[in-house]
């Protein structure tokens, strides 16, 4: 009876073990996952940022003088150079006021010369000569005078660069002030940022920045830092910095919002992983590794990491990953130390530093 008991009792851990292990098997079961593994790439830090864009010159174009549009001699959008006439307003009773002072200069300067040639004989006496001549440089200098407020009547383009839209007729009364148009210059352009005062150490002016606009999100503008501010901002802490960037053709416009990065230091080696892999955690940031694989299964194991500041799609470890290990990039959300995982990698996104979009 001992012995019987003794073997029923054993078949009976036996069956609550298979039990509890198919139980096991059902409520912890591998989770599907996409992985990579770790391995060594050419790195370079940089710092980023968001800018704006700003034409080296641009203006919105408006007139000193009040007056009706007579004539308009642009069209939007129109590309323009430096002095080219755009707009005249009415001028006649402007212009007849100026040639009347141009009659009474050139009237005194008739009197001074017909002085200066009596006064050899002492026809004249020197206290006319002088009087004469200083009506003759008052009259040049109300012709002067009339002759800007002539000018003033035309507009002409203080620089070369693109129209905007027009925002006046022909017949219309403009208020002195009132603007006409925006004129831009766009070749080369400006994009200024901000960077943390910590930044200053390694920046200077010459240095190659990087811009992306998302306009254009598949290309990349190459410049170069023109200025650096004289002064960190007291209340932020950062500084304005410049670059000029080469735009032929315009496309790039004044602005436009902008991300800017700068290369700093020396490329090094270090292990590289695409940024899905990093799992932000209270503690700091950990990644996945999978152990103890076999015909594509093994066990998740969680793994405090350093990392750099990231570029594009990639990120840098400088501690807690070597190269050759496993690193899960996808399915992250369920897993735990220890959970059993199944590695699926048919779908896994390409991740660069640079990505690049393809226009579909």
């Amino acid at each position: 009876m001992a012995v019987l008991f003794g073997g029923l009792y054993g078949f009976q851990t036996f069956k609550d073990m298979m039990i509890r292990k198919a139980i096991g098997a059902m409520t912890n079961p591998p989770q599907t996952v996409s992985t990579v593994v770790a391995a060594m790439a050419a790195w370079r830090s940089t710092l980023s940022s968001v800018g704006t864009l700003r034409a080296v010159n641009g203006a919105d174009l408006a007139l000193q003088a009040s007056g009706i549009v007579q004539n308009i001699q642009f069209s939007s959008a129109d590309e323009v150079a430096e002095g080219q006439p755009l707009l005249q307003l009415v001028a006649t009773d402007d212009v007849a006021k100026l040639q009347s002072l141009q009659a009474t200069a050139e009237n005194y300067a008739i009197v001074v010369k017909r002085d200066e040639e009596q006064i050899k004989f002492s026809a004249v006496s020197q206290a006319a000569l002088d009087s004469d001549r200083a009506n003759l440089k008052n009259a040049r200098a109300l012709v002067e005078q009339q002759r800007a407020i002539v000018e003033q009547k035309t507009l002409k383009a203080p620089f070369a660069g693109r129209l905007g839209i027009r925002a006046v007729d022909i017949g219309q009364f403009l208020s002195a002030g009132t603007t006409i148009v925006t004129l831009q210059s766009l070749d080369p352009i400006y994009v200024d940022f901000f960077l943390p005062q910590q930044a200053l150490a390694s920046i200077v002016v010459g240095q190659d920045v990087t811009a992306t606009v998302d306009a254009f999100p598949s290309e990349r503008f190459m410049g170069r830092i023109s200025a650096i501010n004289a002064k960190v901002d007291s209340g932020s802490r950062n500084i304005q910095v410049r670059a000029t960037i080469g735009n032929n053709p315009a496309r790039l416009l004044p602005g436009m919002f902008a991300k800017v990065e700068i290369d700093v230091g020396k490329p090094e080696d270090i292990v590289t992983i695409p940024l899905t892999s990093i799992v932000n955690n209270a503690y700091g940031d950990l990644v996945y590794l999978v152990d103890n694989l076999h015909d594509g299964q093994g066990a998740a194991r969680q793994m405090f990491v350093k990392t750099r500041p990231a570029k594009g799609d990639r990120i840098a470890v400088i501690d807690g990953i070597k190269p050759g290990e496993i690193v899960v990039i996808a399915g992250q959300i369920k897993l735990r130390n220890g959970s059993p995982v199944r590695i699926d990698n048919s779908h896994v996104p390409l991740a660069e530093a640079a990505p690049t979009v393809v226009d579909q």
